[in-house]
């Protein structure tokens, strides 16, 4: 198993009279490969459990295990971990500073100690794998639009050749190309390589599309963990947290309501599509 969090909990402003119990009791387990979707309201613990993954933050309580390791043992090697459990931030320009974006893309594995071929080989891959356009290369990150800043960043985290991607709201602000686009790359790297993705998102039909794992988070608690059909058929329950279920889910119910005959249990748009010409049929 990649990764096991066992009863983990975290407080901000501990010693306070502001405290704020942003992890509570959090117990579970991603395997190798999975593609996982973490959905939550603003302040439900989206964040401070992804940061958890890869050390940025530390348990108040509870272990957090890497590939069998506790990574909070004295000794571990937090610069390893981080180099194999990747995390994307949500604005990229808090991950892009060089001159230029080759450069940027090189600062990680250069960092590993690698030597200066296999730098500049891994991060033209991987500049490569997210669909940035050789153009862009050796202009400044600050240059480039929101989306190519978005593939960049991506493309610093991919050249560590992490095991498990985490991406915390990779298409915000994009329009839908840009976000299929992203996400289908995603997706290919994932099938290809086998790395786990950990995909943060507030678009539900995004998380449909692509994950085969939604975890929902509410007030720092793990609300539901389960396949998307099977958490989506609360979508009621969802929206009293503050979320939704992809639009699809709701046009099939309407649907229901007016009396065509069709599978409520579609969530994307190939599914609907299929439910309907068979209750038409």
């Amino acid at each position: 198993m990649s990764i096991i969090l066992d009863h983990v909990s975290h407080i901000y402003g501990s010693d306070t009279a502001m405290a704020v119990k942003a992890l509570d009791d959090i117990s579970l387990v991603i395997p190798d490969g999975q593609f996982i979707g973490l959905i939550g309201h603003t302040g439900s613990g989206k964040s401070t459990l992804v940061q958890h993954l890869n050390g940025l933050l530390k348990a108040d309580s509870g272990h957090i295990y890497f590939n069998g390791q506790d990574i909070d043992d004295e000794g571990y090697n937090k610069k390893e971990l981080r180099s194999k459990v990747g995390l994307v931030f949500q604005y990229p320009e808090h991950q892009l500073f060089e001159e230029d974006v080759f450069k940027d893309v090189c600062f990680g594995p250069r960092n590993l100690g690698l030597p200066r071929k296999e730098v500049e080989l891994r991060a033209y891959a991987a500049l490569k794998q997210v669909g940035l356009p050789d153009d862009c290369f050796y202009q400044s990150p600050f240059d480039l639009s929101g989306g190519q800043k978005r593939r960049a960043a991506i493309a610093g985290v991919l050249a560590m050749k992490p095991e498990v991607l985490i991406l915390d709201e990779p298409t915000a602000g994009l329009d839908p190309r840009g976000r299929e686009e992203i996400l289908g790359q995603i997706e290919k790297l994932r099938r290809e390589r086998g790395i786990t993705v950990i995909l943060v998102s507030h678009s539900m039909d995004d998380v449909a599309e692509y994950v085969e794992r939604i975890l929902v988070m509410n007030k720092g608690k793990l609300l539901y963990d389960g396949e998307p059909r099977e958490v989506f058929s609360h979508y009621r329950e969802l929206e009293e947290v503050g979320l939704a279920a992809p639009q699809v889910t709701y046009i099939m119910h309407k649907l229901k309501e007016k009396g065509v005959d069709v599978d409520t249990d579609a969530i994307t748009i190939p599914e609907a599509a299929d439910a309907i010409l068979r209750a038409l049929s």
